[in-house]
């Protein structure tokens, strides 16, 4: 029989003999039914005796010794002692592992903070501490976005998009660049991780600075090469055997000046990713543009179009949204077959305003559409040098877009085509002033 019955069954053996030596004494005066309720009282006190140095007990457990008491009352306060030392055990587990994550994040060379739903400071390392300046007793529950006031970091927050990180240049440090990316989990809390990056902008700073200079050295001899090389190809005294390595070796310097080209262009966008402002552009004035550029080729396609469904004008800065419409539609053109088309289209309504070039190309395959806007990266490295393109074209698209608060979005079958789109913004829509008159 387990103890906690045999104490129950002592109970209740105890309570019966209390109720017989009651009647009994009660009987013996000729009164059995008050002794019966003296003996009840009797055992109703020592009832509350014994409840009342459990209470007691409960609250000084800390340093009292549990009270020695048989039946049901021994058995309850076994169970509760058991109780205790169980949750002292998970609270002294529960700490330990509380320790080992501290000294675990303390150890980590990223910054580490966790925010609470309200991006409230519950806690951070060490690192995180040294990276952002925070000081333990006054910015724990302070707002993070009220410690950190940068704007890309606002905008960070504000886009709610976490799935790249964000650099950041404090005010406080002299050339520290600091990468910072949210992670949520659990009930809207968020991880903030924090690591310096300072090296690696150094390291891409000087990178950026050597293909300018590179590329700006090399303009040079390259426009004399090319000016040779059309002098000699219009020389009606070359040699029939030369006139193809010459019109190979102009066509070759025509596309690295291109290259050059492009490489400048890149590098002056990168230098800053502010947005830019600009003045309104007649958006299907360019398209028109492009299109005659398009089939004023040797070789276009059969059919190009542009379709336009708004007139509202684009706010930007002209020779970039110059340069990153004709990169698109260049490259449609490139690797569209004479038999095939292009249309170019531009719409607005409530999300924003949108430029798509969509052709009937070879297509990309899906696993290299998320790589497409790298510098120097070809699907088909052989068709690109075929083509004259020199892989930079989609990453002037990139940092053009972005510098205007926009996105490339590619949508590609392979074998059937492309479609590349860029959606700009709604502030970024101006509506023509004669409509603007009309409806006021």
């Amino acid at each position: 029989m387990q103890p906690a019955t045999q104490a129950w069954w002592f109970a209740a053996g105890r309570l019966l003999g209390t109720v017989l030596f009651g009647l009994a004494v009660g009987w013996l005066f000729g009164k059995p039914w008050a002794g019966l309720a003296c003996a009840l009282v009797i055992h109703l006190a020592w009832q509350l005796v014994n409840l009342f140095r459990l209470e007691w007990w409960l609250r000084h457990r800390s340093y009292a010794d549990a009270p020695d008491v048989g039946g049901v009352w021994g058995e309850i306060i076994s169970q509760i002692v058991r109780l205790h030392r169980r949750k002292r055990f998970h609270k002294q587990r529960f700490v330990q592992l509380i320790r080992q994550l501290q000294r675990s994040t303390a150890a980590l060379p990223n910054g580490v903070v966790i925010l609470n739903a309200q991006r409230e400071i519950i806690w951070f390392n060490r690192m995180a501490a040294r990276l952002l300046d925070l000081r333990r007793t006054a910015d724990l529950g302070l707002r993070i976005e009220n410690l950190l006031r940068e704007p890309e970091f606002a905008r960070y927050l504000a886009v709610k998009d976490y799935s790249n990180p964000v650099v950041i240049r404090p005010t406080t440090g002299e050339d520290c660049y600091l990468s910072l990316q949210v992670v949520p989990y659990g009930d809207g809390q968020q991880l903030l991780l924090v690591s310096d990056v300072s090296r690696q902008m150094r390291l891409e700073a000087v990178r950026r600075d050597f293909v300018a200079n590179a590329s700006h050295e090399l303009r040079s001899p390259l426009t004399v090469i090319s000016g040779y090389l059309e002098t000699l190809s219009q020389d009606p005294a070359l040699d029939g055997d030369l006139q193809g390595p010459v019109t190979e070796m102009r066509r070759q310097a025509e596309r690295m000046t291109g290259i050059i080209r492009d490489l400048l262009e890149l590098s002056r966008l990168e230098e800053t990713d502010e947005v830019v402002g600009g003045e309104p552009l007649d958006v299907p004035a360019l398209m028109s543009t492009l299109r005659k550029d398009v089939l004023a080729r040797a070789k276009h396609p059969r059919d190009v179009r542009a379709r336009v469904d708004s007139d509202a004008q684009l706010i930007g800065d002209e020779p970039e949204i110059h340069s990153a419409f004709s990169n698109l539609v260049d490259n449609a053109a490139k690797y569209t077959s004479p038999e095939g088309s292009i249309e170019m289209r531009w719409w607005v309504d409530d999300e924003g305003a949108h430029f798509s070039v969509t052709d009937t190309g070879m297509g990309v395959p899906v696993e290299h559409i998320p790589r497409l806007t790298e510098r120097f990266y070809r699907v088909d490295a052989g068709r690109s040098r075929a083509t004259g393109g020199s892989g930079l074209g989609l990453a002037i698209v990139k940092h053009v877009l972005q510098r205007h608060g926009a996105e490339l979005e590619v949508q590609s079958v392979l074998g059937s085509g492309s479609t590349f789109t860029c959606h700009f913004p709604l502030q970024r829509v101006q509506q023509p002033q004669a409509a603007v008159t009309a409806t006021g």
